[in-house]
């Protein structure tokens, strides 16, 4: 787990953004970044929503009311990392407050667009009908036989070793998640998942438009394909997660893949909180969400330094947090005026992404490596901390491939769709869709994954042991040690609890 000290850092651009490319559309198949713009928060009647933080752990005495005094409103405030939201139309009011006693810093909150909603995924032309008995587990999933990343990370033995990551409660911060798909049904916790954008429940997102004749349309739900890789359910049907005993709980804090700071701040403290305290009792939080930044400027450095409170609380209540390392390419040994938020906050792994090439060529006899690193992923020793399977589209060509399907049948698609990661992905009112995506995204929920058939076994042992567990069970790829492209290893289901 690497520790990062933001001391000056703006949006690129001023107000630009180079975001990670969270899926990989069907069709040119890039991934440069993109330029995103991302804009200070207007609040009800054209305020700006502002981040207060105090000297301390602590939200200073008295500070409704002196937020009143300055021309503002107090909206909400986390008492447990000193943190506090404001709105206010008073073109003074962020500079009267930062005068208070105990304030050290008020910042206009940004929206930054953390996950890409132009790349959309491949939908699979197929449901999950035909379900079928089986003793093995995964192997009558509907999908199974193009699930490479279960295999990539040796979950089959870890199932056969007993490991389902059973009562473990996995937070997954992200967009709206879609519990009621096949796969996740019963799977998430419900009453504590929560949405952390006004208006929103956890479970919407933007709803797609049907193209006539057709009535319905079923709209891709990147939380839900996250949520899947983690605890797709072993019901004989679609696919299965890497840990399916585990609880998913929804924390909604993008809508359309952007969302402000102060969301994802409180989504962060939200799901760390245990339920006697209010919170969601997570054990593990997952974010397949990155923002790229340059390490210049107050404003920002400002948002990163909360960020960094909450990413440390959820340290401090024994959570382990997982964070997508950005699909930019880019060398963070060598880019010294970029960083990767929330990746490189402090107490947060950041993962890697890995993939094949050929996966369906000449099935089953096609690509078994699959540890090549990503075109996409950034990497650098100073940044990650493992690798783990998240697709690529590197094959080149336009060929077709076909792969069994289970009970019966086949799916057929382009060669290279088939080195994408297979997960749930549809959000309402079809529930039984899958989509192909590829990304750190992708990969980050499979190491969340694994975290959490670790402490199904050992119990809740804390974020320094799950690290240390993942640190000498991963296998070792690449130069020996810490490696810029897998950090300290490719994540090992197995190895992880034996």
């Amino acid at each position: 787990m690497r520790f990062l000290t933001v001391t000056s850092i703006s949006l690129i651009g001023g107000l630009g953004l180079a975001s990670c490319v969270d899926q990989v559309a069907l069709g040119p198949r890039s991934s440069t970044p993109t330029s995103i713009s991302a804009s200070s928060v207007a609040a009800a009647g054209g305020a700006s929503s502002y981040v207060i933080q105090s000297t301390g752990n602590a939200v200073p005495a008295g500070l409704a009311d002196a937020v009143r005094a300055a021309g503002g409103t107090l909206t909400s405030t986390l008492p447990q990392i000193g943190v506090a939201f404001a709105v206010s139309s008073d073109a003074g009011f962020a500079a009267r407050v930062a005068k208070l006693a105990g304030v050290s810093s008020v910042t206009a909150d940004m929206v930054v667009q953390w996950v890409d909603p132009k790349e959309a995924a491949i939908p699979l032309d197929a449901d999950a009908s035909g379900v079928v008995g089986g003793t093995s587990l995964g192997s009558d999933e509907t999908f199974f036989n193009i699930q490479w990343a279960v295999k990539a990370v040796h979950a089959p033995e870890a199932w056969d070793a007993g490991a389902r990551g059973a009562g473990v409660r996995v937070a997954v911060i992200d967009g709206g998640l879609n519990n009621l798909h096949i796969d996740l049904d019963g799977s998430v916790d419900v009453a504590h998942s929560a949405s952390f954008v006004p208006g929103f429940a956890f479970n919407q997102d933007v709803p797609c438009t049907p193209v006539p004749p057709a009535t319905t349309c079923v709209t891709f739900s990147h939380a839900t394909h996250v949520a899947g890789i983690i605890a797709a359910r072993d019901n004989a049907v679609g696919t299965i997660g890497i840990a399916p005993g585990a609880t998913i709980i929804g924390v909604k804090v993008l809508h359309n893949g952007s969302g402000t700071f102060a969301h994802v701040i409180q989504g962060i403290v939200y799901a760390a909180t245990p339920i006697v305290a209010g919170g969601a009792g997570a054990d593990i939080i997952n974010m397949s969400l990155a923002g790229i930044f340059y390490l210049q400027g107050v404003v920002a450095a400002q948002l990163a330094e909360a960020l960094g409170r909450a990413t440390t609380y959820a340290y401090q209540q024994g959570v382990t947090v997982f964070a997508a390392a950005a699909n930019a390419a880019l060398d963070l040994d060598h880019t010294a005026n970029l960083v990767v938020l929330p990746a490189q906050s402090p107490n947060v792994l950041a993962i890697s992404a890995t993939a094949p090439e050929g996966f369906a060529v000449g099935y089953p006899f096609g690509a078994t490596d699959f540890d090549d690193p990503a075109s996409y992923t950034d990497f650098g020793q100073s940044v990650i901390d493992f690798a783990a399977p998240g697709g690529d589209a590197r094959l080149p060509g336009s060929a077709v491939c076909s792969i069994p399907r289970i009970p019966s049948g086949s799916i057929v698609a382009p060669c290279f769709v088939f080195d994408f990661v297979i997960s749930p992905g549809s959000l309402g009112p079809v529930n039984d869709r899958y989509f192909f995506a590829a990304g750190t995204s992708m990969a980050t929920p499979a190491a969340a994954a694994v975290a959490a058939l670790i402490i199904e076994k050992y119990g809740r042992i804390g974020p320094a042991r799950v690290e240390a567990i993942l640190r000498h069970s991963s296998d070792d790829l690449g130069k020996p040690g810490n490696d810029d492209f897998y950090g300290l290893g490719r994540v090992n289901a197995f190895r992880a609890v034996q």
